[in-house]
């Protein structure tokens, strides 16, 4: 039985192992993508918001490789200062880089969330409390100055119901056909998440697109940004059917720079998570839907995000970009080695 005194000494888990080996690749490119934006961004205090986000990053880098230096593991290659060049010109503008560094503290609330609950190693679940921490912090200070500035997007307000009710009714359920019940507020919040993640992913690969520097990436790139179009129409569709006001995108905030502030590897490995975190989203926003008209939205939206990750990362296997995340021992492997 597994003690206090006794946790250093257990193996890390493969859970346990999958969490710091993706944190670790996350942030290593984080760190690379924060050091180009504190040399990029012109406003003092988003500069403050993005040196508290790089602080972040390094210390859980830090901590990561101590981790697996004592446990014996290789530590990733990750992302180095080859693939970034902190001197290219501004590429995208002020407010959508703290706009992106609000989005990205959303989802190190989920990763980080998870990877503490799925640790049984009580130093590395202290690990991802002290991330959680830091992440909320850094959410609170950009809130702030979001507020401040005017720049913060509020999702949708709903006026409080007058009493309690209760579903009589199938057509509760109905979507495409019949009459159309309105959207709930848990569909309301799903809707307008997604439309922000797809409209701030699009400026972003816009920005990828335009300093690619290789064909098959830009081209994947030009259509990961069509792809992330038609998201925001559908999701804008959606809310103005319903009188729901959509929020902004930030087209205009990508600066006419083609000078590559990233490399292609970097670029890419960012737009594949960019799709997992789509996915994610999709799919927590499917199982939360009652409407099957959103039902079969965020079905085929979810299969065309896949079918592009999976494209994505056939051509990042072809430039030999993908470092093979943890795995399991293949014994018929061994075995042929004899």
């Amino acid at each position: 039985m597994e003690t206090t005194d006794s946790k250093r000494q257990i193996a890390l888990t493969s859970a346990e192992i999958s969490n710091l080996w993706t944190t670790y690749m996350n942030n290593s490119m984080a760190q690379c993508v924060l050091n180009y934006f504190i040399h990029s961004v012109e406003d003092q205090e988003i500069r403050e918001i993005v040196t508290y986000s790089l602080d972040i990053s390094t210390t859980l880098l830090d901590k990561i490789q101590n981790i697996f230096a004592q446990e014996n593991f290789p530590i990733p290659v990750g992302f180095t200062e080859n693939d970034v060049n902190i001197h290219a010109s501004r590429l995208f503008s002020d407010e959508l880089i703290i706009n992106y560094i609000d989005q990205m503290a959303k989802s190190g609330f989920i990763a980080y969330g998870l990877s503490t609950g799925l640790s049984s190693r009580l130093d590395i679940q202290d690990l991802f409390n002290e991330a959680i921490d830091m992440n909320q912090k850094a959410n609170k200070k950009t809130k702030e100055v979001l507020l401040n500035k005017g720049l913060h997007i509020r999702p949708p307000s709903l006026a409080p119901p007058k009493e309690v009710d209760f579903v009589e009714h199938q057509s509760f359920l109905t979507g495409w056909f019949g009459r159309r019940k309105p959207l709930l507020a848990v569909e309301i919040m799903n809707i307008f998440h997604n439309l922000q993640t797809n409209s701030i992913g699009k400026a972003v690969i816009t920005g990828f697109a335009q300093t690619a520097q290789t064909e098959d990436t830009r081209d994947y790139f030009q259509r990961g940004k069509e792809i992330a179009s038609k998201h925001v129409k559908i999701f804008q569709s959606l809310l103005t059917k319903e009188d729901i006001p959509a929020p902004q995108t930030w087209d205009d905030d990508v600066l006419p720079s083609t000078d590559p502030p990233f490399s292609d590897k970097l670029m890419m490995f960012h737009v594949s998570m960019l799709s997992a975190t789509g996915m994610g989203n999709y799919g927590a926003s499917l199982s939360s839907s009652t409407r099957r008209d959103l039902a079969t939205h965020y079905t085929r939206l979810l299969a065309e995000a896949g079918r592009y990750a999976e494209d994505g990362a056939n051509i990042t296997i072809k430039h030999g970009w993908m470092e093979q995340p943890p795995q399991s021992v293949n014994s018929d492997d061994i075995i042929k080695r004899k």
